[in-house]
């Protein structure tokens, strides 16, 4: 599928913000390949068969760092982001610090986002402490599409006492990139996603080094600390499916949520059928993708890193779900 262009998304997105009836909810997503594009694919499929009279339609882009202005705008209605980004956004603070996106509004939780930072295995690291042993090797930064990524980057070497400055930093443009970097030779630490496909090609192209391997994160007390320093929207997990490329054995990697959001002049039907279709029907969701079995229908509408849309507010409501603090 050739990506589209802004230009494409605008006339979708004219269809629905201008023009309530028509109830087509396009959901801004990262590119091709990442693991956001397929949560947009899976939400777009669920919401095309479960909420009566609207169409979803997943539509990539550049990164959340980038379409998130896009939707605070009201040009595009819907958009999926890790909660911390998503927090700094409306804010403005942390990667949006002077920027603040005041129109964002929540919809609801997707699932808990597993990831990691990760090396080629053939390295022989395995713990967070063994970055110590690869100083001076090239290690992914900047992240301009989504810069939300080298904050989490940032809190895993803090959780090994390591400065990035140990590593030879190679910019990238967006997540994918980054993680494609890794399978391309260009750089040798990169964070990838659990069970993205991006990861699964990587992990194929470096299968004559034996894939790549999560690092193993500290969670004693003091590594603790320094990661919710840098981190406190996330939380360290252990991940025991060996079945996941990476996981080589039992690894703690990091969990965050990843949210879909709106913006506070999208069409209030709209937002409610299209709530109501995602918090009710987990099961439709994870068929098309596996990540939906950790979304959990009675935590759906906890995060708060912005304030609920009208129309989400109603589907919540109607729904009995616990709101978030």
């Amino acid at each position: 599928m050739k990506t589209l262009t802004f230009a494409t998304a605008l006339v979708g997105a004219v269809a629905f913000t201008g023009v309530a009836a028509a109830q087509v909810a396009v959901f801004a997503t990262n590119p091709q390949g990442s693991l956001g594009y397929r949560t947009g694919i899976a939400v777009a499929k669920t919401v095309t068969a479960k909420a009566p009279g609207v169409t979803g339609r997943p539509q990539p882009m550049g990164g959340s760092t980038t379409y998130i202005p896009i939707i605070n705008r009201g040009e595009v209605g819907f958009g999926f982001s890790n909660g911390m980004e998503t927090f700094y956004a409306h804010k403005g603070i942390g990667t949006f610090e002077g920027r603040a996106q005041p129109n964002l509004r929540m919809v609801g939780r997707m699932f808990p986002l597993r990831t990691g930072i990760a090396t080629v295995a053939d390295f022989g690291a395995e713990s967070i402490h063994d970055l110590r042993k690869l100083k001076g090797k090239r290690i992914t930064s900047k992240y301009t599409s989504l810069s939300i990524i080298e904050i989490f980057i940032k809190g895993a070497l803090a959780n090994a006492d390591v400065p990035y400055s140990d590593f030879v930093q190679v910019p990238v443009s967006g997540f994918a990139k980054g993680i494609f970097a890794l399978g391309e030779g260009k750089t040798d630490i990169s964070w990838i996603s659990l069970g993205s496909g991006a990861g699964r090609k990587v992990n194929t192209q470096l299968r004559g080094r034996g894939g790549f391997v999560y690092l193993d994160m500290d969670t004693s007390p003091a590594a603790q600390a320094r990661f919710d320093k840098i981190m406190p929207a996330a939380k360290i997990v252990l991940e025991s499916n060996t079945k996941m490329p990476g996981i080589k054995k039992p690894t703690h990697i990091v969990e965050i949520d990843y949210v879909l959001f709106t913006h506070k002049g999208m069409d209030n039907e709209t937002v409610y059928k299209v709530t109501k279709a995602l918090a009710t029907n987990k099961e439709h969701l994870a068929k098309s993708m596996g990540a939906f079995n950790r979304l959990k229908p009675e935590t759906f509408a906890e995060p708060n890193m912005a304030p609920y849309h009208p129309g989400a507010l109603k589907a919540i409501k109607e729904l009995g779900l616990k709101m978030g603090s």
